[in-house]
C-alpha cells in the first residue's frame, strides 16, 4: 500500500516509519526537520521517499500527495517546539492540516488517520477519567491549533480516524518529563517535579494500533489512546534515576498556570473496536527510552507549555 506520512522523521512518525516499510509498504515522508532527526532518515535510506518541507507550504503538500499518490495518510507533523510561537503553531498545525486535507480529498484517500492531543479538553476536566463526550476546551497554542486541525478534518470530508493521545514516550522522545529528567540528572542539575500527573504510553503500544488503523481496521471517527491510569511525575523521576543507577536532587513544585492536574482518558472505545491494550511497562518502557539516550545523547528538550518559574 502507498502511505504517506506527515511528520516521518520524529518521535512518533519515525517509529511508524519503520514498521510500515518493514511491512513492505511504500512510505512518502513530509518532514521540515524542526524536531525530526536526520540520523533517522539516514538509517532509513533508500527505503523511504523524502520531501523536505513544511506541510505549511501548500506546494510541498501537493508535491507530496503527486509524488506518493497514497492509499492512506497518517498526519503526524506538527508544531510543539517553543510554547510562545503561536504563529508557527497556526502554520503547520492548522493552516498545514487544512493544506493535508485538502489534498487528500482531491486524492481521495481510503482513510486519514491524526494524531491529537489530549489538551483539546483543557486543563480543567470536568470528569475523571474524560469521556470522549466532554467538551473540547483547548488553552493553550499547541492544543488550540491542533485541535482546529482536527476540526478540518472533519469539516473535508475525508474518511478519518483521529486519536486523541494520552502522554507519548519511549526512544527518540525529546519533550515532556522522561527526556529533560535524563539530560538534567546526567548533568549533575536539580530536577523540577511538578504536583501533576499523567497517563503515559509507550510509542510501539502507540505504533501497534496506528498499524491497524492503516489496515482499515476500526470505524471511523474519535478515540481516547491510554491506559486508563495516570502517574505522578515524581514517579517518573524515580524510575529515569531507577534505570541511570545513578543519584539525583528533584525539587517538587506546584504546577504551572497552564498545567492541568491530570488528564486522565477513557480508552473503553478503542478497547472495544480495537481490543487494544498498552503492554509495556511504565518501568520497562522508561528504562527503554532511558537506554536511547544513553546511546544517543539529549542535546535539546521541548515542551509545549510555559514552565513554572
Amino acid at each position: 500500500m502507498r502511505i504517506l506520512v506527515t511528520g516521518g522523521m520524529g518521535f512518533i512518525g519515525s517509529h511508524l516509519v519503520e514498521r510500515l516499510v518493514a511491512a513492505g509498504h511504500a512510505i512518502l515522508v513530509v518532514d521540515n526537520f524542526a524536531t525530526g532527526r536526520r540520523d533517522t532518515a539516514d538509517a532509513l535510506g533508500s527505503a523511504v521517499r523524502l520531501v523536505e518541507g513544511s506541510i505549511a507550504d501548500s506546494e510541498v503538500v501537493e508535491r507530496a500527495f503527486r509524488e506518493s499518490e497514497p492509499a492512506v495518510v497518517v498526519h503526524c507533523a506538527a508544531s510543539y517546539k517553543r510554547p510562545d510561537d503561536w504563529a508557527e503553531d497556526i502554520r503547520s498545525n492548522a493552516l498545514g492540516t487544512a493544506h493535508v486535507v485538502k489534498a487528500a480529498c482531491a486524492a481521495g484517500v481510503r482513510r486519514l488517520v491524526y494524531l491529537q492531543t489530549a489538551l483539546c479538553y483543557g486543563n480543567r476536566p470536568h470528569e475523571e477519567p474524560v469521556t470522549l463526550a466532554h467538551p473540547l476546551n483547548p488553552e493553550n497554542s499547541y492544543a488550540i491549533t491542533k485541535t482546529m486541525g482536527e476540526r478540518y478534518i472533519a469539516l473535508g470530508g475525508v474518511p478519518f480516524v483521529s486519536l486523541r493521545l494520552a502522554n507519548m514516550y519511549g526512544p527518540r522522545n525529546l519533550s515532556g518529563p522522561i527526556p529533560t529528567f535524563y539530560r538534567r540528572i546526567t548533568t549533575g542539575q536539580t530536577c523540577v517535579a511538578v504536583d501533576t500527573r499523567r497517563d503515559f504510553v509507550f510509542v510501539d503500544d502507540l505504533v501497534d494500533l496506528v498499524v491497524r488503523v492503516v489496515h482499515g481496521e476500526g470505524r471511523d471517527g474519535h478515540y481516547h489512546v491510554s491506559t486508563g491510569r495516570d502517574y505522578a511525575i515524581r514517579q517518573l523521576y524515580d524510575a529515569v534515576v531507577e534505570a541511570l543507577g545513578v543519584p539525583g536532587k528533584v525539587e517538587e513544585r506546584p504546577r504551572g498556570p497552564d498545567d492541568a492536574r491530570t488528564i486522565l482518558l477513557d480508552p473503553s472505545r478503542v478497547r472495544e473496536e480495537f481490543g487494544w491494550t498498552p503492554k509495556v511497562d511504565i518501568r520497562e518502557g522508561i528504562a527503554r527510552a532511558v537506554a536511547w539516550y544513553r546511546a544517543h545523547g539529549v542535546e535539546e528538550t521541548f515542551t509545549h507549555l510555559r514552565l513554572p518559574v
